[in-house]
């Protein structure tokens, strides 16, 4: 049964179709790929429905204008497909922040942690604050250090160094930005050098706990327990 010449279509993003075309003549490219030339509207559409399918303007402001002969439906399918691919390839990084101090309790450690995690298995940069006020702001540079490391240590994602750790107006910060696939379990990380990050296994815990009760011994006079 032969097919008949499908009404004048326009789909919604006013891609024109056979009769829909307005343009007298037409670059055409055929079911397969191939170039058939610049051939009239009517010719083009012609072809088309020998072959039962549709005459497709896929590029209106070429001079002339460029049509394909294939199925509408899967012309649809495979635009959709490419737009879907272009939008999750524009993912827009941001650098997220997240601000510790030295008294910071445990609990609030783990969760400002584990959003700082969440950030960069999003593919963000996270800038990371030790705020520091009063009389800690004349604290020994390398046991401020020290205290900035600590957290980022526990921070339970795969990271390697954006920005050196460095004096910021309002402390110390150092901006990580994700290194690979996420990471579960409670291995944590240890920036080695500004450009290699280490991973930790839980058998290396006690190591961390006796350098933790060493730092909070010299916290003693001040009362904190970051």
């Amino acid at each position: 049964m032969k097919r008949g010449r499908r009404k004048p279509t326009v789909w919604k993003e006013r891609t024109r179709i056979n009769d829909a075309i307005r343009a007298r003549e037409l670059r055409v490219v055929g079911p397969a790929g191939e170039n058939l030339g610049v051939l009239t509207t009517t010719e083009a559409i012609k072809r088309a429905e020998e072959a039962k399918l549709d005459l497709i303007e896929i590029s209106p402001k070429a001079k002339p204008p460029v049509a394909k002969i294939m199925d509408f439906g899967q012309y649809r399918y495979e635009t959709k497909r490419k737009a879907s691919e272009i939008k999750s390839k524009a993912h827009v990084t941001e650098t997220k922040s997240v601000q510790v101090k030295i008294g910071t309790g445990e609990n609030d450690q783990m969760l400002k942690a584990k959003r700082a995690s969440e950030w960069l298995n999003e593919g963000h940069r996270v800038k990371v604050d030790l705020f520091l006020w009063g009389r800690y702001k004349y604290m020994e540079a390398e046991f401020l250090k020290e205290r900035l490391d600590r957290f980022m240590k526990i921070i339970p994602a795969e990271y390697k160094i954006a920005d050196p750790m460095k004096k910021s107006p309002k402390g110390w910060t150092c901006t990580i930005e994700r290194l690979g696939k996420s990471v579960k379990g409670p291995r944590v990380l240890i920036a080695e050098t500004p450009e290699v990050v280490k991973e930790v296994n839980e058998s290396d815990e006690p190591i961390a706990k006796s350098k933790k009760k060493s730092l909070d011994q010299l916290l003693d006079i001040e009362g904190g327990h970051f």
